[in-house]
């Protein structure tokens, strides 16, 4: 069984089985896992706002043509705060890295400088996260809900969200026709 952080720093991708609205077909950055629990944020559910939107509605300013870029549904807990997983660079008010050349942020400096262009180079911004409770993750893991990866940036940041969870999958060399929804111990 997976303790400590070992699955910090990589992709969580829901098995066909998960039978959960929530979490179906969806691949998720875990960005901390411990005894404690572990948090996630989704990374391939893009929701109907727009960070212009987002940042207008906020009275951020916003210098730069975001209109296409989607705030990412990142999960049903807290639906109301926003995270930014970002490259490594400046350290904001409210920065935590959660490996070498990834952080997430929280705070409102770094939308700021997002609008007025900035910001960190590669950046996706969620609204919510996924939570586990001690233990929960590792019997999901155990019942085969989830698979795990090691973190693609080339995925995170410039792979189509649509595509992220097949694109996700490859990585392990996993072929959608022959993956079962059926659990199976040896």
């Amino acid at each position: 069984m997976t303790t400590g952080s070992e699955l910090k720093n990589q992709f969580l991708i829901a098995m066909p089985s998960l039978d959960d609205e929530h979490f179906e077909q969806t691949v998720t950055f875990l960005c901390e896992h411990s005894e404690q629990g572990a948090l996630g944020l989704v990374i391939n559910r893009p929701s109907d706002l727009s960070v212009a939107s987002m940042l207008s509605h906020m009275n951020v300013p916003c210098e730069r043509d975001l209109d296409q870029d989607p705030v990412f549904w990142g999960g049903p807990v807290q639906p109301e705060r926003g995270f930014v997983l970002h490259s490594v660079g400046t350290t904001w008010e409210s920065t935590v890295q959660v490996s070498e050349s990834l952080a997430i942020t929280s705070s409102r400096d770094i939308l700021e400088a997002i609008g007025l262009g900035s910001g960190p180079e590669e950046y996706l911004i969620t609204l919510g996260y996924a939570g586990w409770d001690a233990g929960q993750l590792e019997e999901e893991l155990l019942h085969n809900a989830w698979l795990n990866t090691p973190v693609d940036r080339q995925i995170l940041f410039s792979t189509a969200p649509p595509e992220r969870w097949e694109a996700s999958l490859k990585l392990l060399g996993v072929d959608l026709t022959v993956l079962s929804g059926d659990a199976g111990h040896a």
